[in-house]
């Protein structure tokens, strides 16, 4: 079992916390992640590009001018992909490009990618994250005391205060523990769980 410090919003060391190897401490598979991360990028796309071929394309169906002694070149249709006004070659159409990972493959690739975090001390505990009043440069100053910058912070609960004074620093992004996922955690370079947060994400995954 990891025990990993607990900081407070000063930055100071404030006690101790064990973390549930079930969920912590797996061993990580690389390839699950690697799925997960494809798959999430891959169902963002629209799929509804859309161009098309020679024969959708109105028009072109009378030869431009007879087969032999013009001097041109042969041609059929004024719609081939060669003329202007002419059809796309291999033209896009829609399609969906959605990868479906089952509940067992998703769950493991989160625990892995948390594992990661915890591995590589990029994951940071804190015993509260709490506000007054929204204000960018109280969360920047709570980044300043954490020594860090670029983070995916984790709340257990939807605090105004804290989401919309986080939402204007560029490298910051909040997630709650229902909404984490593998990508969001790989891309941002530290983890950072309040308590309660870290107590939920246990009781779900463990």
């Amino acid at each position: 079992m990891a025990t990993v410090s607990v900081y407070n919003m000063e930055g100071k060391e404030v006690g101790t916390m064990d973390l549930n190897d079930a969920v912590f401490g797996v061993e990580v598979n690389e390839h699950l992640v690697h799925m997960a991360v494809v798959a999430q990028l891959a169902n963002k796309r629209q799929g509804t590009q859309k161009a098309k071929t020679r024969s959708e394309v109105s028009g072109g169906g009378r030869k431009p001018w007879r087969q032999k002694g013009t001097g041109h070149a042969r041609q059929g249709s004024t719609r081939a992909p060669q003329w202007t006004g002419g059809g796309v070659v291999f033209a896009p159409t829609p399609r969906d490009y959605t990868i479906r990972l089952n509940k067992k493959e998703k769950r493991l690739a989160l625990k892995s990618a948390l594992t990661s975090r915890v591995q590589e001390k990029k994951l940071i505990v804190v015993d509260e994250l709490k506000f007054d009043e929204i204000k960018t440069k109280n969360f920047k100053n709570v980044l300043d005391n954490l020594k860090t910058t670029k983070a995916l912070v984790v709340l257990n609960d939807n605090d105004k205060n804290v989401v919309m004074s986080a939402r204007n620093i560029p490298d910051v992004k909040t997630a709650l523990t229902n909404t984490i996922n593998v990508f969001d955690i790989l891309k941002y370079n530290t983890l950072i769980v309040t308590k309660d947060a870290v107590a939920t994400i246990e009781e779900v995954y463990a």
